[in-house]
């Protein structure tokens, strides 16, 4: 399991000849390491200093924490709702009755496979929500990590949009299709625009 691997471990199954881990998963990682971001710089933006802001970092803060373990947790059912498509794949197809079974199997796997990234566009766009209340309390001394926050959550929403498309198109019931468009359709954008608006704010105030 990713949540229990090492680094190296991971990286290697990643970088091996197998189907999974993929980008599914590369993706929702970014989005958890975003979201760590977002923790770590409320966590230096505490004490007398920033008492004043104490109860709205605490908050953000706690849901930081809750997005990095859902984005963990995305990770792993990237991970097994596209093993879920590949032993879809395997079934056996040696008489029609066969076949149909394997066909119905391949769509539900195929529809469980697009939603997963798509839960996955919400989490980064919660994380880039975040980050951007963040970034107008935070300590200057690591404002530099709400961009890199941003930057994150931004890889993760694009490259969930990514995924989605690719399990959309191979799904033959025209109402799934619409309905899982209409719960994705320019959501990444939005996280996209949001997390360069933030980026180019952080930049300015770094920059002067």
């Amino acid at each position: 399991m990713i949540s229990s691997e090492t680094i190296n471990d991971y990286l290697a199954r990643l970088a091996g000849r197998q189907p999974t881990p993929g980008g599914g998963a590369a993706a929702a990682l970014h989005a958890a390491q975003g979201a760590a971001l977002v923790a770590m710089v409320a966590r230096y933006t505490t004490g007398e200093k920033y008492a004043q802001h104490a109860g709205q970092v605490a908050r953000i803060t706690e849901k930081a924490d809750q997005l990095r373990d859902e984005a963990l947790g995305l990770a792993e059912e990237d991970e097994q709702a596209f093993q879920g498509v590949i032993d879809a794949y395997k079934l056996p197809s040696a008489t029609e009755e066969l076949k149909a079974a394997k066909t119905a199997a391949i769509q539900d796997a195929l529809v469980q496979a697009a939603q997963t990234p798509a839960r996955l566009v919400g989490v980064a766009g919660a994380v880039v929500e975040l980050a951007t209340e963040l970034f107008d309390v935070a300590n200057p001394n690591v404002i530099s990590d709400v961009a890199a926050a941003a930057d994150a959550a931004r890889a993760a929403a694009t490259t969930a949009r990514v995924n989605i498309d690719i399990n959309v198109v191979a799904i033959k019931d025209q109402a799934i299709r619409s309905e899982l468009a209409a719960q994705t359709d320019g959501i990444e954008d939005k996280v996209v625009i949001a997390a360069d608006s933030l980026v180019k704010r952080v930049r300015e105030r770094i920059l002067g």
